[in-house]
């Protein structure tokens, strides 16, 4: 099942995609799917970030490969951060290059996102919590990133966390294709069995850590071959099982 959310009528809708028409619910999907009845073309709507997230709790380095871009080890535990609610856009919005950083790159990466509140889960049982999976892409300001001691100001500008196209509620994510273009050049190209620590393993440990909401995200870290992003770029990040996130890139105003 593919969970959408859409503008209608100047207000945000929750919906089920089938094919090319979206059966609308009558609020949040979590608790249950209510349809009202009410459907809407998919071409006739503006989709949304399909999730609202409290936070967005971001994985570090969990691809073997992209640990030497860094000239980085992989850390002996999850190294998690997080990218505020305000960064959030989605698909077809602009990701806006600041004032602040001269060296914007792309961070191509499976999102997980929370079906009910979880704290402290065991690993078994950590993908009953989970509500379905989308695409995300952990913008970074690289040259702030390697300034700073922590990640806040790299990570949280506004449109820094581009999520979408909607979200797929029956998928096995353990042996995903990712793949990062930028104009139409792949530029990421990685599964998801290649994850240091999967799913189950980062919902649990995150649980341990914090209380995740219903609509809160897990980034679960991006693969080798991240680079930089100009004025003018289109970056679309495809994970089969669930489509595409595709965004331009423009400059501050």
């Amino acid at each position: 099942m593919r969970i959408v959310r859409c503008r209608i009528g100047g207000a945000s809708r929750y919906g089920v995609l089938d094919g090319e028409t979206i059966q609308l619910l009558a609020g949040e999907p979590y608790g249950g799917i209510g349809k009202t009845g009410e459907v809407a073309a998919l071409a006739e709507v503006a989709l949304l970030a399909p999730c609202r997230p409290s936070k967005i709790v971001a994985v570090g380095i969990n691809y073997a490969a992209h640990a030497p871009e860094f000239g980085l080890a992989v850390p002996g535990e999850p190294l998690i951060f997080l990218k505020p609610p305000s960064a959030v856009i989605g698909p077809e919005e602009a990701i806006v290059l600041p004032a602040m950083s001269d060296h914007v790159e792309y961070e191509g990466e499976l999102a997980v996102v929370i079906g009910r509140p979880t704290k402290a889960v065991d690993e078994n049982e950590a993908l009953a919590a989970v509500f379905g999976y989308t695409c995300i892409n952990d913008v970074t300001a690289r040259d702030l990133q390697k300034q700073d001691v922590q990640f806040t100001r790299a990570k949280g500008f506004d449109t820094f966390a581009p999520l979408g196209p909607w979200i797929e509620t029956k998928l096995d994510p353990t042996d995903l294709e990712l793949i990062t273009t930028v104009n139409g050049e792949r530029r990421q190209a990685a599964r998801t069995s290649a994850m240091v620590r999967t799913v189950p393993t980062l919902v649990s440990f995150i649980s341990q850590v914090m209380t995740l909401l219903p609509g809160d995200v897990i980034a679960t870290g991006t693969p080798a071959g991240v680079g930089r992003l100009v004025p003018g770029d289109r970056v679309a990040v495809t994970i089969a099982g669930i489509g595409t996130l595709s965004n331009p890139v423009v400059l501050h105003g």
